[in-house]
Order: structure tokens, then sequence, then C-alpha cells
């Protein structure tokens, strides 16, 4: 076990620092290192072998020209358990980039679970959690900021992924670290994560530009979570995907709960990469939020969504 973590300050894979010293934008939903090639459980789901990102100086290059010219300070890579992760590269593109990167722990979806996983119990896989969340990730002195992204890869939570995701909620109100989410049954993952006791302010409920449901979003908002916009990337360059996340964006907005969201790009494929011809990390400054700002988003709100949200989810402060 480790000791509860101390408020208003940020694990990075570089070390633990200050909210304060986070002064620019934050990515909350990225890949800087991938690989879900091949699942483990290859009867739920077929092999594809673009997914997958392996490419540090390019990705290194785009963090640091997003520093630079639209002031990124700070992003979350939520690349965990069965999807790849690499603690150690991770922190070569963060100190090549001078961007601070917080790293997830937790188990994502079954199709891509470790084999332990079907045979542990809650508590056991909650402590595997805190394990990595007390000593390091993949052999390296880093430690994760965050528990996730774990959720579900069907409609609905199977009986393994709803452990997986108690578990979470149990490491997370241990160890003070915030819970990102990943698939289409948010609400569920939510109640989910709630009944074992989790405060929804420490809950972002991922993927939610893929699901055009306005009722949906405000009742995650209205339960407290946060509900993350973290792939608006996919939408490229078609006017009418674009359309339809800055609408339901603008939903919550306009119900007053400009606090209860989430943005990121959600690079997770070589493809999306400036260097292979994809929009690249920076697709949420040069094309989401100045379509959100000509529907109507202003600038304090513009910086509460990308920067004083994500830091009061992965803080608690």
């Amino acid at each position: 076990m480790t000791p509860p973590e101390e408020t208003g300050r940020l694990r990075t894979v570089t070390g633990t620092i200050a909210t304060s010293v986070i002064t620019g934008a934050v990515m909350t939903h990225e890949h800087l290192q991938l690989d879900l090639r091949w699942p483990a459980r290859p009867a739920q789901v077929d092999s594809d072998p673009g997914r997958w990102l392996d490419e540090e100086k390019a990705v290194t290059g785009e963090l640091s020209a997003l520093r630079t010219e639209q002031e990124l300070g700070l992003v979350v890579d939520l690349t965990c358990g069965g999807m790849g992760r690499n603690a150690a590269a991770l922190s070569r593109i963060s100190a090549g980039a001078r961007v601070a990167v917080v790293a997830g722990t937790g188990f994502f979806t079954e199709p891509f679970h470790p084999d332990f996983v079907a045979s542990s119990d809650i508590d056991k896989l909650a402590e595997r959690l805190l394990a990595e969340v007390g000593f390091g990730m993949d052999g390296t002195n880093s430690l994760p900021g965050v528990i996730g992204e774990i959720g579900t890869w069907g409609d609905a939570p199977t009986e393994t992924e709803e452990r997986c995701l108690r578990a979470a909620a149990r490491a997370s109100r241990y160890s003070g670290l915030p819970v990102a989410t990943y698939g289409r049954a948010g609400v569920t993952q939510l109640d989910i994560l709630m009944a074992d006791g989790l405060d929804p302010s420490r809950i972002a409920v991922g993927q939610q530009d893929q699901v055009d449901d306005p009722a949906a979003h405000r009742k995650i908002a209205e339960l407290g979570g946060y509900v993350s916009f973290g792939t608006l990337g996919l939408a490229g360059d078609d006017p009418a995907a674009l359309g339809t996340r800055v609408r339901g964006v603008m939903e919550l907005l306009e119900a007053g709960h400009a606090e209860r969201v989430l943005l990121s790009t959600g690079v997770s494929r070589m493809e999306q990469v400036k260097r292979y011809g994809g929009t690249g990390y920076g697709y949420l400054f040069e094309t989401f939020l100045p379509a959100l700002q000509a529907a109507g988003a202003d600038e304090a709100t513009v910086r509460t969504l990308t920067h004083d949200n994500p830091l009061r989810w992965l803080t608690a402060a």
C-alpha cells in the first residue's frame, strides 16, 4: 500500500510537481506510446496492425511545438495495462518536449486484459494498481498520476470489466488519484464507480464525443462527473463530425455545466501523427477550439475547459 496522495500536486513521469507550475493548457486524453495491435483475447476483437503508436521523435517534436505555439503545459497519457505502456519512453518524450506528462495505471478493457485479471478478485486487482502507484511502472521509478483509461469494449461492462472498475474505485479512494474511463457505456461506468464509494468529481467519463446523446452528457455532469470529449481528432476534416462535437460541448455550456467538461485530441495511431499525414495532437487547438469559439465560447470559458477543469480533476484541489 502507498500513502494517500497530497492534493494540489501532480504526479508526472519525471517527478511530483505543484499544480501551480502548469500555467498552460492540459490535454486530458492522449496516447504518446501505444500497442493494441494484438488483443489478449482475439475471439473478442479482431487484430488491427493500425492500433499502434511508436514514434518518439515525431511525438516529442509535436508536443514541443505545441508548448511554444499553444502554451501546452501538460499531457495526460491514458495508456495503461494491456495497452503497450512504456514509462521510460514517456519520460524521454516529456523531457525532450519540456511538457509535463501524467501516466496511467489500470486495466483497459477485457479483450486486452492480462491473463491474471480474470482470476483476480476486486481487492487483488486494487492491490496491483496500488503497487504501481507506490513503486513505479514498467520497471522504472516513474509513478502514475491517474487510474485509466479503464472501461468497456462493448456497449455494457462484462463481469470482469465491472470488477476492474470497482478495483479502480477502491485504488482511487486510497491513493487520491483520479479515474478516467473508456467506452460508450459512460453513465453505467459512472454508476459503478460511485456505487463503490468514489466521489464523481474524481471521474472523467471518456469518449463522450463519440456518443451523440445530450441527455447522457447532462446526467454525467449533473451527477458531478466530468464529461470527457477526449477523441476530438477523430472528426478530422469532416464538417458534420466537427459540428456534432461542437454542439455537444455547447449544449453543456449553455446548461451551466462548463466546469464539468474536459477536452483532448485523442491521438492513438501512427496515422494520426503529423509526420504520417494526420492532423496531429494540435487538432484541439488548431481546429476544435476555433470552431467552439465561433459557436459562442469565450476566452474565459476556453481557459476553464483546457486548464482549470483538468487540474481540478487531477488533484481534487
